[in-house]
């Protein structure tokens, strides 16, 4: 996974398009990092068609934004697709994973207990 490493400057108290903060890259995932606190992220993605995140786990609930596109997410094997618009939150300690079914970006919110 790639990360955009240039700084997000001056968002504070700006009107933010958020799917012009990053761009898709071919046959890659691309994320940029909005807000980081010892609280949790919010982290923004952009999946090429065909890419995803394997099944894996996290300590805390993780809700997903898709600002673009449509992604299948799959939960303790569960499949769900979400579209642009849409939201789903991924319970903690629970496998899931992510698949670009159409390119998609995607806002991911994850705070810690």
């Amino acid at each position: 996974m790639k990360r955009e490493k240039t700084k997000i400057k001056n968002v504070k108290g700006r009107v933010i398009d958020l799917t012009s903060l990053l761009t898709y890259q071919i046959d890659a995932i691309v994320s940029r990092e909005i807000i980081k606190k010892d609280i949790g992220t919010v982290t923004l993605f952009a999946f090429d068609k065909g890419q995803g995140l394997s099944e894996h786990t996290a300590p805390f609930d993780a809700l997903v934004y898709i600002v673009d596109g449509t992604a299948k997410i799959i939960i303790s094997g569960n499949s769900h697709i979400v579209k642009k618009g849409e939201m789903l939150i991924m319970p903690a300690n629970k496998p899931h994973a992510v698949k670009a079914i159409k390119k998609f970006k995607m806002l991911l919110v994850m705070i810690k207990d």
